[in-house]
């Protein structure tokens, strides 16, 4: 077996490759953002909003590369949804309100769909990758040896990878609700005071939603079966309340631009949570 020394200098060549594809990655986000703020007609507050969002996302590459340099087994799922909600936090920022997108944005945003569709298929596709991304997060633990600082098994069983996928997806709705209701907020400095409780309503369901998730997802990955059904309860009562608050505080373009990575990350979260359940039931039954 081998030590997590070894593990640090034997990487694969897959590890390289992607670390560049990563970083590459997140250069490109801050670039296309760069430049649908100077190409875009109107650099208001909610432009000015949605655009930090987006930019976040380059840290969030960043994040994964040390994760992918660890070999951590969250790398798989937290690449594929920062990969989809990249695509559309970029994208809605893209297309204007009125016209067409500037062809300096159209070209940019085509090289990071492309960036991002090559970090999914590398980390699912490659067997390097595969059998790298085998460790898990290092601990206190406390034994007869004393108290060190060292990677340990998790005490649940096993979560499968769709069930890391959707656990990763779910955490993802907070910010993606409390993103357009700072945007709305915008709506009162133009004298809506009648959004107030709206917007005050949006930011208190959004955190709200995060305590919802952790829940949930704490005993998802423990195989209990009643949290899934939670998890989807908790998903659709999301997309009960962001998705009305879009179209009535931010329009038809809120609602596109604000709801449909809302709706992505439910679908990927609904579809982990499928998968994983087809996977347990073909599983054979142990002996």
């Amino acid at each position: 077996m081998r030590t997590a020394a070894e593990t640090e200098v034997r990487r694969p060549s897959a590890v390289r490759v992607l670390t560049i594809l990563l970083a590459t990655t997140a250069a490109a986000t801050v670039v296309v953002e760069v430049l649908n703020w100077w190409y875009a007609p109107e650099q208001g507050f909610g432009l000015a909003v949605r655009t930090g969002w987006a930019m976040l996302r380059s840290f969030g590459f960043l994040l994964l590369i040390g994760h992918v340099r660890r070999g951590r087994t969250v790398a798989r799922p937290f690449g594929l949804i920062l990969a989809v909600t990249t695509i559309f936090a970029v994208g809605r920022l893209i297309v204007p309100r009125q016209g067409v997108p500037p062809l300096p944005g159209l070209l940019g945003f085509a090289l990071l769909t492309v960036l991002c569709a090559a970090v999914v298929l590398l980390l699912y596709r490659s067997a390097a990758l595969a059998g790298h991304l085998v460790r898990h997060r290092p601990r206190l633990v406390i034994d007869r040896a004393g108290i060190s600082w060292r990677e340990t098994p998790p005490r649940r069983p096993q979560a499968s990878g769709w069930l890391l996928t959707s656990r990763v997806a779910a955490f993802t709705y907070s910010p993606l609700m409390l993103v357009p209701a700072l945007v709305a907020g915008g709506s009162i400095l133009d004298d809506r005071l009648a959004a107030v409780p709206g917007v005050l309503f949006w930011l208190g369901a959004g955190i709200a939603a995060s305590y919802a998730v952790l829940f949930c997802t704490a005993f998802v990955l423990r195989g209990k079966r009643w949290a899934r059904v939670l998890l989807v309860v908790v998903t659709a009562a999301v997309l009960a309340v962001d998705l009305p608050l879009c179209w009535w505080l931010l329009g038809i373009d809120g609602l596109v631009r604000d709801g449909g990575p809302l709706l992505a990350a439910a679908a990927l979260t609904l579809y982990g949570l499928w998968r994983a359940s087809r996977a347990e039931e073909s599983a054979p039954a142990p002996a």
